[in-house]
């Protein structure tokens, strides 16, 4: 079901959905949908023995908590260097990734039948009039603004490496031997590089979150045209995620959108 909360003379509405997809035995994905703080995490875990399910999971409660403890904050102790020319809503995104990061490190390493976890996670915060991004791995963001999907993070994986070095055709990119190599995740190393988008929100936009078993297996122009035809947050996610299973639904499956509306 979907909530709203209203955001600087608009209201903000999230609904969001998980599916094991039509080829796993488990869910190792983990989302996160708004309570009191305008956030929303969607997180895409790996590791055998159930350790990517540990992971997403992980991540998502310490970026939770570590919000929730700071939401009044203004003295920043926290157990990072703060880099003071961002925002403070950066800055507290910024510290509870990389805690999250640190924590499913230490999980890893302390019970070698976690050893390799990690996760991918993709965040969002409405908070001060904009729109706060944080973004590790290939889990995606994407905005659908006046009918014009984009993709605002760029994957952290093998693939997207390659193609920023060269130009690969669309054959070769279809092709490519390795797409699920992802060469920055949660867990891999004690510290991580977080990217962080700012956005400016306007009233009729739609941000998705979501993770491969998405993204990889539907088209950016289907994933436009069902997010553009669909006025109801809870059946989008409903039809995102049976476009994904329709379409082979190889891995898991988990979207958040959120939406922009009047009051």
């Amino acid at each position: 079901m979907s909530t709203s909360f209203p955001l600087d003379g608009m209201r903000i509405r999230f609904s969001g959905e998980t599916n094991v997809g039509s080829t796993r035995d488990h869910n190792e994905d983990s989302l996160f949908l708004p309570t009191r703080e305008r956030l929303a995490i969607v997180a895409d875990g790996m590791g055998g023995h159930a350790s990517g399910e540990v992971a997403s999971r992980l991540a998502v409660e310490t970026i939770v908590s570590h919000l929730q403890a700071t939401e009044n904050e203004q003295e920043l102790t926290w157990p990072f260097k703060v880099d003071r020319g961002h925002r403070f809503q950066v800055n507290r995104l910024v510290g509870a990734i990389k805690l999250a990061n640190l924590k499913i490190h230490e999980e890893a390493q302390r019970n070698s039948d976690r050893r390799g976890m990690g996760t991918t996670v993709v965040s969002t915060l409405f908070a001060g009039g904009a729109l706060v991004v944080g973004h590790v791995g290939d889990s995606r963001l994407y905005r659908l603004r006046d009918g014009r999907l984009e993709q605002m993070t760029q994957d952290h994986s093998l693939l997207n490496d390659y193609v920023k070095m060269k130009r690969l055709s669309a054959g070769e990119i279809a092709s490519f031997p390795h797409k699920n190599v992802i060469v920055r995740a949660l867990g891999m190393k004690p510290s991580v590089d977080v990217d962080i988008i700012v956005d400016q929100p306007r009233l009729g936009d739609l941000y998705l979150l979501c993770t491969d078993g998405l993204s990889g297996m539907v088209p950016d122009r289907e994933l436009a045209e069902l997010a553009a035809s669909e006025t109801d947050l809870d059946k989008l996610c409903e039809r995102l995620v049976a476009a994904a299973n329709a379409h082979g639904g190889l891995d898991n499956i988990t979207v958040v959108c959120a939406r922009l509306e009047p009051l």
